[in-house]
């Protein structure tokens, strides 16, 4: 595939405003949260914060079907179990957008695309997407010619 020429820039998603939407009680010694999607508390890693933050982005900001959405979805790619972070339908229960999360302190890279392009193989969502919390890149992808382009905000639903 195709590599646009010029280095993007990351989009802000300002994920820090959402945090009082979060449900977060203390079990023990571990810090729990309450998943947005599947409704059940999980340990709250630095990950799984990203991916609360985002998820109450994409159901507050960007007005996404909450019943559209998959949270950590088991997907074969090249016949070994993977899951998905995030995962997105269109209207038509295709998958629409694929979203990769990585904690705040791990740096996104080209290899962190590929690992969120690897897991599209079988998808072949229209947009991936990959964040840390702080930065977010969203790329629109082109099967036709075997290409993708960088897009400066998150895809409409």
């Amino acid at each position: 595939m195709s590599q646009p020429t010029s280095p993007p820039k990351p989009i802000d998603l300002r994920l820090d405003r959402f945090s009082g939407y979060l449900s977060i009680k203390l079990e023990g010694d571990r810090r729990m949260v309450l998943g947005e999607i599947r409704k059940k508390w999980l340990v709250l890693q630095p990950e799984e914060f990203v991916r609360q933050l985002l998820l109450q982005f994409l159901l507050r900001d960007m007005k996404y079907n909450r019943n559209r959405i998959t949270v950590e979805r088991g997907v074969a790619v090249n016949g070994d179990p993977k899951r998905t972070d995030i995962l997105v339908f269109n209207v038509h229960m295709r998958p629409f957008l694929l979203i990769e999360c990585k904690a705040p302190k791990v740096p996104l890279s080209t290899d962190t695309f590929r690992q969120a392009a690897h897991y599209n193989g079988p998808l072949q969502v229209p947009y991936l997407m990959i964040s840390n919390g702080r930065e977010t890149y969203v790329a629109q992808i082109d099967y036709a010619t075997e290409s993708y382009r960088f897009l400066s905000a998150v895809p409409e639903w």
